[in-house]
């Protein structure tokens, strides 16, 4: 089933949040970033607009600019919210520093209903992803590829020419080095990689110029 993703740029952090949907109007929302109201307005109306039916909500990690907009779509669509265990630590701290990163009005984000693993299938009507472990930047970060379609969401682990930063609360270069290594770069070349912030690449380009080479 032929899939499309749509990339909406949220808060000051720029942080890419992304529709996953398909010719039949099933969709998925990954790592909601919208924090002012007319990035709200913007995601929900793009849904509406579509006529896209929301199956779930999945965070490929916690940090607070992936997750500021948990809450809202969880009160706008009833559905399952998923995260890889680890990460839920990550989750509940971002309450505790919001408003020094200036989200004073930061809506907490409900708690998960479901957890992820490695190696995972899930299934969303004609959505369906793989989930991949791949800590480092976050200790509990997932990516999520689409072997038919050849992409992958990809969270903050690679970015175009870098990579994410392991300077945060669980963060580890060697961890990171591995998920790039023995997870992201055993993946097809061909496939497009959708990142957290910035624009999009390919496992062939970050194979040949990623800066954590120089690592």
């Amino acid at each position: 089933m032929k899939l499309h993703v749509q990339q909406f740029t949220f808060n000051p952090f720029q942080e890419n949040t992304y529709v996953v949907y398909s010719d039949s109007g099933d969709a998925v929302i990954i790592d909601p970033g919208c924090y002012e109201r007319y990035e709200e307005e913007e995601l929900t109306d793009f849904i509406a607009s579509n006529n896209l039916t929301v199956h779930a909500l999945l965070n490929t990690h916690a940090h607070i600019d992936h997750v500021l907009g948990n809450a809202f779509v969880l009160g706008n669509y009833d559905v399952d919210f998923y995260i890889h265990p680890l990460d839920v630590v990550t989750l509940n701290s971002v309450q505790n520093y919001a408003h020094v990163y200036g989200f004073p009005n930061y809506k907490v984000s409900p708690q998960p209903t479901q957890q992820l693993s490695h190696g995972e299938k899930l299934t969303f009507g004609d959505i369906e992803f793989e989930v991949l472990f791949t800590p480092g930047h976050a200790p509990g970060h997932v990516v999520f590829y689409n072997a038919e379609n050849g992409f992958v969401i990809n969270g903050d682990v690679l970015f175009n020419g870098s990579f994410g930063r392991v300077d945060l609360p669980g963060g580890d270069l060697e961890t990171l080095k591995r998920s790039i290594f023995k997870v992201m770069f055993e993946l097809p070349e061909e496939t497009v990689v959708y990142c957290g912030h910035g624009e999009k690449t390919t496992i062939q380009k970050e194979k040949a110029f990623n800066y954590i080479l120089s690592f």
